[in-house]
C-alpha cells in the first residue's frame, strides 16, 4: 500500500510541475505585434459595419483565419466619441452620426497620448484586430459596435 500511495504522489509531484512549467511558458509567449505587421486588409467603418450587419458568418469567414484569430485590419473613419476604458487605455469610435453602429477602436496604453490628438468629426485610420463584429442585440433593442483592440493611429486624412 505503501508503494502506491509513493507513485501516486511522485505521479502527482510530475504533474504539478509539468503543468506549472507549461503555464509559465504560455504567460511568456511572445504576444502578437500587430503594428510591426502588414496589414491583411483595408476597409471604412461604415462598410466593416455594413459587412457584419448584412452577413455575419460570411465577415467572420472573411476577417478571421482558420483558428479564429483575427487578421489586421486597418480601419478608416470618422471620430465620433473618444474615451478611456477601465484600463486607462484610450477607445475611440468611428461612425457618422447617422450610423446604426461603429467600429470601437481601444489603443495600446504604448500608442501614447491619443486623446489628446483627437477630435470629433476627424478622419483617421487605425490598425488593430477583431475581437468582435457588429450586431443587433434585440433583448436590448440596440446595436453593438465591431470592437477593434491593439490598435494603433496610422494617420489622420
Amino acid at each position: 500500500m505503501k508503494k502506491y500511495l509513493k507513485i501516486g504522489l511522485i505521479l502527482l509531484a510530475v504533474g504539478i510541475v509539468g503543468g506549472g512549467g507549461f503555464a509559465l511558458y504560455m504567460f511568456n509567449m511572445p504576444h502578437r505585434d500587430v503594428q510591426s505587421t502588414e496589414s491583411d486588409f483595408e476597409i471604412t467603418a461604415a462598410n466593416l459595419v455594413r459587412e457584419y450587419l448584412e452577413d455575419p458568418f460570411s465577415a467572420n469567414t472573411k476577417y478571421l483565419d482558420a483558428e479564429g484569430e483575427s487578421k489586421i485590419l486597418e480601419v478608416s473613419g470618422e471620430v465620433f466619441e473618444v474615451s478611456e476604458d477601465f484600463n486607462n487605455q484610450t477607445v475611440v469610435l468611428l461612425k457618422t452620426s447617422d450610423a446604426k453602429a461603429g467600429v470601437s477602436c481601444t489603443f495600446l496604453t504604448t500608442a501614447g497620448p491619443i486623446k489628446d490628438k483627437l477630435q470629433k468629426g476627424q478622419q483617421i485610420k487605425v490598425k488593430g484586430v477583431i475581437r468582435s463584429g457588429a450586431g443587433y442585440d434585440s433583448d436590448l433593442d440596440m446595436y453593438e459596435h465591431v470592437i477593434l483592440e491593439k490598435c494603433d493611429l496610422i494617420s489622420k486624412i
